[in-house]
């Protein structure tokens, strides 16, 4: 039966992924990076702005993520090593984790600082030059957020999106620095002047808090994926096509498991089939998988797709 079993088992997988696109963009992230972040902790230091400090400091790291996103691209086209004979595909959700745990950490340590300004009683910037570099920065990030996450959607891919989300935080956090340094600038030379020194550390920490959320949120999900936890749209699918292949065909049941990492979906589907059942010959079951695998959209190397029969319970 075993060996019966063994004959009916077919793996769905094709090629490999090109992913010279993303390398490029990923390429195109890290230069502008690289010229944000140098200037803004220039600027932030001439100005004497721990806002923009934080800002360009902030994106330095991204940078370091950033170049890990480009060489985990680069090992997901290449085939399966023996050690990875899967390939490299769970190694997105980890940078994914990672990237979104060290922004976390960044946001939290912005806060600690701003709230040992404030309770120091601040201190004195050039709120006028910070606004306009603030607002430089606002529309860079903005911009590179919508290109990034415009290409992550069409190429599905989990590191450009991480990128996207990067600029985003960056260009909100560019946004609130024009708010708070335009609303400093408004206060000079009115009787709550003496409230200015404190814009810039307020402004920090409502920043730091504010934004906490969004590498939060993307770490919990690349790790719902480095757990192998069942994505429900992809299961929800794979439930309704079986349930009517099962229906028509005239099968007992069947038994499936899901998991996704990364772009790659993983779909192992067992059938279990009457002891009488007369599947035929090998093309026969194969045109079956072709039958489910189109229901399912199983196209591309992304998707590995296995579905075998069986008349034993105990192997479903």
């Amino acid at each position: 039966m075993a060996i019966a079993r063994a004959v009916a088992i077919a793996g769905h997988r094709q090629g490999t992924m090109d992913t010279t696109r993303e390398q490029r963009l990923l390429k195109l992230s890290i230069t502008v990076t690289l010229a944000v972040g140098a200037v803004g902790i220039a600027s932030g230091l001439l100005v004497r702005s721990q806002a923009i400090v934080f800002e360009g400091m902030y994106s330095l790291v991204d940078v370091v993520l950033t170049v890990a996103s480009l060489a985990v691209s680069r090992l997901v086209q290449r085939e399966g090593s023996h050690r990875f004979q899967y390939g490299y595909w769970h190694l997105e959700p980890l940078v994914e984790a990672f990237g979104g745990a060290i922004l976390a950490l960044a946001c939290i340590y912005a806060a600690v600082n701003a709230v040992d300004g404030l309770l120091t009683g601040g201190h004195e910037v050039s709120y006028g030059f910070g606004a306009a570099w603030a607002a430089v920065l606002c529309v860079v990030g903005l911009v590179m957020a919508a290109m990034m996450r415009r290409h992550a959607r069409a190429l599905e891919s989990g590191l450009l999106a991480l990128d996207a989300r990067s600029w985003l935080v960056s260009g909100l956090l560019s946004l609130a620095l024009l708010v708070g340094f335009a609303f400093a600038v408004a206060l000079e030379g009115t009787a709550y002047a003496s409230w200015v020194p404190y814009v810039d550390s307020a402004v920090l920490l409502a920043i730091a808090v504010t934004m906490l959320p969004v590498p939060l949120l993307a770490t919990w999900s690349a790790m719902r994926e480095v757990l192998q936890v069942a994505p429900d749209e992809l299961d929800r699918l794979v439930q309704s096509v079986m349930d009517a292949v099962v229906a028509e065909r005239g099968f007992l049941d069947y038994t499936s498991h899901v998991a996704k990492m990364g772009r790659a979906r993983f779909v192992e589907i067992h059938i279990l089939v009457p002891p009488d059942y007369v599947i035929g010959s090998i093309a026969n079951a194969d045109a079956i998988r072709r039958e489910i695998a189109e229901r399912m959209g199983a196209h591309g190397p992304q998707f590995w797709l296995t579905v075998d029969f069986t008349a034993d319970r105990a192997w479903t």
